[in-house]
């Protein structure tokens, strides 16, 4: 029984943290590493450098907040977004 109840507790929890991802540009010759604020909690989310790809952070949040050099961004799931000198710019 017990068993049971852990899976059950274990698929639930799953469910709930899914990917939160980002399609970006970055412009910048250099790779970027920024916090990520989302139901109350942060992590790191990191951007290559002069290149198109995808980010993802691990949340159930449909918006998350982006610490840049240019302040809090709010970017919202499945958002395209360009980097330009550290600053995020929502396509």
């Amino acid at each position: 029984m017990k068993t049971v109840i852990l899976t059950l507790v274990t698929l639930f929890t799953m469910n709930i943290a899914s990917a939160f991802t980002i399609r970006y540009y970055n412009k910048d010759s250099k790779n970027h590493t920024m916090e990520v604020r989302s139901n109350g909690s942060t992590q790191k989310i990191e951007f290559t450098s002069s290149t198109t790809g995808s980010s993802s952070v691990q949340t159930s949040a449909s918006e998350v907040e982006i610490k840049t050099e240019c302040g809090w961004v709010k970017v919202k799931d499945g958002a395209k977004i360009t980097i330009q000198n550290g600053c995020i710019k929502i396509d």
